[in-house]
């Protein structure tokens, strides 16, 4: 099978040793990790020295270190090897904020023949660091482009697979060897080959020092990509490596005009190496081959290109279901899905659509199995919603033996009389009623006719014997709790929740033809007490009862506390006006909050129903009370073997709580407005085991958050959503699930519990073989799951899909999806950080992915010097993925990043599906500055990298949770105007939380892309507008994901050289 590669040559080729940024390197091997996925006690690897040893902005492949404005004379002689061919690279990171200047323009020579630099590459590549033995030709075949002098295109369009700018040879190495379609040279790699190019690493030291050993150099010494930071001091070991010395000090903030020796661009020539005494000026052996130019960063994959690719080519069309492991369109892309025998991808999406067939292939690879299955996504409006199956009292068709339902693997025989399940081969009788005549194919004459034989998802009407004590359910409820302590009160929140409650409840979810929503509403206010509303329609007034004794939770009263909107709309309009004066001289700031979700369970247990708490609550419950809770945030753990304390919630009152929850489908939605420490990880525990979510508003104030908290709100109340949900996942023999991520509470190993699922909660299933998968049946995996509607139906939802199964493992490399297993990777890790060391996790992440990356390179790719990073086309951007999550606030162990806001992002990670943890880990940045008004569509975005800002530009920013627009020093005075309607940038003051309303078509434009962006996304957002070095500024950068982390953690690049140095220790 051909395999698509990916080939980055040298740049990445030594990457530094003390990977960047995270404590102390990625520390000494992993202490034998609870969460080893795959294969047991991941490789430690050796530990990498301390300190972050790159240099600020080195060139990663040998191109000159960007200039800053442009300090170089672009005819310089370089490196005394050829007149310098490049024109100066442009000041990428020129000084950091400014934009880059010249674009990157040609950086081609059109220079040496192939043939020729492919001499010069031999004779480099046998640097002692390097190339094994005798120089057996690393390179690729002449044909793959590697070796055409380059010249810099536009970036290269990533689908095809991405290629060095040159001349190329369209796709690149056409065909090197059957084996791998596309090894994408990396472009800024230049002649692939062995480390002639290798930029930062050249043989010896592994790219250390900041300034690439070479010679002292004075300028950034640039090993890694340009990064932000340049210039802060590395303090760190030397580089390790043949007789690589040490940098002078701190890596000097501008290059003071680089001097001209050899090695210094980027420093390749990393000091003598073996076998090559004092290589210094000019050393041609060393630099033979083009003068080497700073790697562009462009070269390396790109996000950006990759979603952009899939979207030309996939985009708008319809993906049909009808093949098995069929890998679909990436979740960026915009595409219609048609089911026909398997579900949707908005349903299910696999970390992998070809299954290994044994177990050892799979331990060998390292690639997690696993399904994320959003059993409630929303289908677009051009899509089938799913059909209802009724089969009256008999209820759905089950095999007898596994109890899998009837679905399109069920394969009818003996005239249609029997059918043989999918799943476990048993042999069923069909019913009576259910029994038809089969065709000339062995398919049932009504085939099309019954969606449970011709569909991926459909749902079954339930029978009482699905019911709990086997009668029909209630429909359900929601219950408003409002925190009515001095904080709220004087906040104005409280009277903001009674004004919006006034006309949301108008818009309470119903079922389709529905002339009214059938769920049924109840109130009640707190603070040290429990206030309970009568609003029953007969009365004219709504009356309050108190229940003062927390310890032995009651509802007062059953009759009038649950109602229907509809009949007592003028009993609970006169409350909702009633609350905030009945409570506005208030003093009382202590809560209590255990109790509060207790009397939520027992409403619902008095009216036999499941249901939704919305939970309005302002501080850390420390009023005498079941559930109280102390301040237990401590600095000091940070960095140490305790720090996960900080992330488990305290055992005890919340644990029963949670299981009272989930038995009576009561889901916690809990709205918080902390002004300090609340122990988020506590209080957020009933939430995400009972399908809720949890909000977060720090420092709230009506006039900055209000709209945006009022957006979550309604999202949350409208949403479509079952109740007292149980989930289980069936697989055919070979394999079965065995870890499951979730807002789900697991009462034994096999059944998913949820007191609700919403649209927007997903649950990721890891799977584990027990025998060996047969290529010829594939594998095949049914998700069930039974529900109550908002009706108050007891329902099976049936979503059903089919993957191939191989014994090549370049099948699975090739039918991989990076962002779902990212998703998988993000939530066992931020699973993993509640029983070990962030230290440990990170390096457990790091060896997961340079196994698989390593026993791709190992087994599929074809041969090539070892000192190229080469990368499975389906996943040559994993590595931003992992990179941007090991950056993430739970895994960073920074004292500068509050408790409660990494235990929050911990626990929103835990139910999300895959596109929200993609746009969570790679962030949407668009600019807006050249925006065609007439044009419907959005601007393409650019890459999260400071280095893509430009000073006179305008960039939008979101992540699904922030939203941030950022304003360039030179922005024009008329963009300014036609914007926020103010004569520069000068005016416009903090604060500002949604654009002005002008009538200009810019404006409307922008406005219209942000609604755009805040309808589009679960949560809102609130914006943020930041203007260039203003101090909010920081608060956008660290979501530039590409560039260092603010708290510690590597750039894009730099990862990179790391990984591929630890997979170069692996092969070897």
């Amino acid at each position: 099978m051909s395999q698509q590669g990916y080939v980055a040559a040298p740049p990445y080729s030594q990457a530094q040793p003390g990977m960047g940024g995270y404590q102390g390197g990625f520390g000494s091997g992993p202490a034998q990790p609870l969460y080893g996925h795959y294969g047991g006690p991941p490789q430690a690897f050796s530990a990498p020295q301390t300190g972050m040893m790159k240099s600020p902005v080195s060139s990663a492949a040998g191109m000159p270190p960007p200039p800053v404005s442009s300090q170089y004379n672009p005819n310089v002689q370089q490196n005394g090897t050829h007149p310098q061919r490049y024109p100066a690279p442009p000041a990428a990171s020129a000084a950091y904020g400014q934009p880059p200047q010249s674009p990157y323009n040609s950086m081609a020579s059109p220079g040496t023949p192939a043939t020729q630099q492919l001499t010069n590459q031999m004779s480099a590549v046998n640097l002692g660091s390097y190339a094994p033995g005798p120089m057996q030709s690393p390179l690729l075949p002449t044909n793959s482009v590697a070796q055409q002098p380059f010249q810099s295109s536009p970036p290269p369009a990533m689908g095809q697979p991405q290629m060095p700018p040159g001349p190329q040879s369209p796709h690149v190495s056409q065909q090197m060897t059957p084996q791998m379609s596309s090894q994408q040279s990396l472009p800024g790699s230049m002649p692939l080959a062995g480390p002639p190019m290798a930029g930062p690493q050249m043989a010896g030291p592994p790219m250390a020092g900041p300034p690439m050993a070479g010679p002292p150099m004075a300028g950034p010494p640039m090993a890694g990509p340009p990064m932000a930071g340049m210039g802060r001091p590395f303090n760190g070991p030397p580089p390790q490596g043949p007789g690589g010395f040490q940098q002078p000090g701190p890596g000097a903030a501008g290059p003071p005009g680089y001097p001209q020796q050899a090695g210094q661009f980027g420093g390749h020539m990393a000091g003598p190496q073996q076998g090559m005494p004092g290589a210094f000026p000019g050393a041609p052996s060393a630099l033979a081959g083009p003068p080497q130019k700073k790697l562009d960063p462009d070269s390396i994959p790109s996000i950006t290109q990759v979603i952009e690719n899939d979207q030309v080519k996939q985009g708008g069309k319809v993906f049909s279901t009808n093949i098995r492991g069929q890998v679909p369109p990436l979740v960026t892309t915009d595409f219609t899905a048609q089911d026909q025998g398997n579900a949707s991808p908005r349903f299910i999406r696999c970390t992998t659509y070809s299954l290994p067939c044994t177990a050892d292939l799979a331990k060998q690879c390292h690639v997690p199995l696993a399904s994320i299955i959003k059993p409630f996504a929303n289908l677009q409006t051009n899509e089938t919603p799913l059909y209802v199956v009724n089969h009256g009292e008999t209820g759905p068709i089950r095999c007898n033996r596994c109890k899998a339902y009837m679905c399109p693997y069920m394969q009818f025989i003996d005239g249609g009389r029997r059918y043989q399940c999918g799943f476990c081969n048993c042999v069923n009788e069909v019913p009576v009623f259910y029994f038809q005549h089969l065709d000339h194919m062995g398919r049932r004459v009504d085939f099309y006719e019954r969606p449970e034989l011709s569909l991926g998802s459909y749902e079954f009407v339930a029978t009482l014997d699905y019911c709990k004590n086997n009668k029909p359910p209630n429909p359900p409820a929601y219950i408003f709790m409002i925190d009515v302590s001095y904080n709220n009160i004087k906040s104005g929140l409280v009277k903001l929740i009674c004004d919006e409650l006034k006309t949301l409840l108008e818009k309470l979810p119903r079922e389709e033809g529905m002339e009214s929503s059938a769920i049924k509403v109840g109130f009640v206010t707190y603070n040290k007490v429990l206030h309970f509303y009568n609003v029953k329609s007969a009365l004219a007034q709504p009356q309050m009862m108190v229940v003062s004794d927390t310890a032995e939770m009651f509802v007062p009263l059953l009759d009038g506390f649950l109602v229907n909107y509809q009949d007592s709309r003028a009993v609970i309009y006169n409350l909702l006006d009633q609350i905030p004066d009945m409570f506005a001289d208030t003093n009382e700031s202590e809560t209590v909050f255990a109790p509060v979700i207790q009397a939520g369970v027992e409403a619902f247990k008095a009216a036999e129903c499941s249901g939704k708490l919305f939970i309005f609550h302002s501080s850390m419950p420390t009023a005498e009370a079941p559930g109280k809770l102390k301040n237990r945030d401590d600095k000091k753990l940070v960095n140490t073997e305790k720090e996960k304390t900080l992330f488990q919630p305290q055992k005890g009152v919340y644990e029963q709580l949670s299981k009272d929850c989930v038995a009576q489908g009561c889901c916690v939605e809990l709205f918080l407005f902390p002004s300090q420490y609340v122990d988020l990880a506590t209080m957020a525990d009933v939430p995400t085991h009972t399908g809720g979510s949890v909000y977060k508003y720090n420092n709230f104030q009506v006039e900055t958050d209000g709209e945006h908290f009022l957006r979550d709100l309604r999202k949350d109340v409208q949403k479509s959503i079952g109740f007292d949900a149980i989930m289980r996942v069936r697989t055919s023999t070979g394999f079965r699930a065995t870890d499951f991520f979730g807002a789900v509470h697991m009462n034994n190993t096999t059944d998913i519990e949820m007191a609700a699922v919403d649209c927007d909660k997903a649950v990721t299933v890891e799977f584990k073989h027990d025998d060996t998968l047969s290529e010829e049946t594939g594998a095949l995996m049914q998700c069930a799951l039974l529900y109550t509607t908002i009706n108050g139906q007891r329902r099976l939802r049936i979503h059903n899909i089919s993957l191939k199964c191989s014994a090549q493992l370049s099948e699975l490399y090739m039918n991989c999806e990076t962002d779902s297993l990212i998703n998988f990777f993000a939530k066992s890790a931020y699973r993993a950080i509640l029983n070990q060391p962030l230290k440990n996790v990170r390096e457990i992440l790091v060896s997961q992915t340079a196994h698989m990356l390593a026993c791709y390179r190992k087994n599929c790719a074809s041969p090539s010097a070892a000192s190229q990073l080469i990368l499975p086309d389906a996943m040559k951007v994993f590595p931003v993925y992992m990179n941007s999550l090991m950056k993430s606030a739970p895994l960073v162990g920074s004292t500068e990043l509050s408790t409660d806001d990494r235990a929050h992002q911990r626990l929103s990670v835990m139910a999300m599906g895959v596109e929200d943890t993609q746009l969570l880990l790679y962030p949407r940045l668009i600019p807006l500055h050249n925006l065609d008004v007439s044009s419907e569509a959005l601007p393409a975005p650019v890459r999260c990298s400071e280095e893509r800002l430009a000073e006179s530009g305008m960039f939008l920013l979101e992540n699904g949770h922030s939203i941030f627009l950022w304003l360039g020093q030179a922005s024009p005075p008329d963009l300014i105007q036609s914007i926020f309607n103010l004569p520069s940038l000068a005016h416009l003051q903090g604060h500002m939380c949604a654009l002005p309303e002008l009538d200009n078509p810019l404006s409307k434009k922008v406005r219209s892309i942000i609604d755009g962006l805040l309808e589009k996304r679960p949560n809102s957002m609130k914006l943020v507008i930041v203007r260039q070095k203003d101090k909010p500024e920081m608060l956008f950068r660290q979501f530039l994901v590409e560039d260092k982390g603010l708290h510690g953690g590597a750039s894009y690049m730099d990862f990179l050289c790391y990984v591929h140095q630890e997979i170069r220790q692996l092969l070897t």
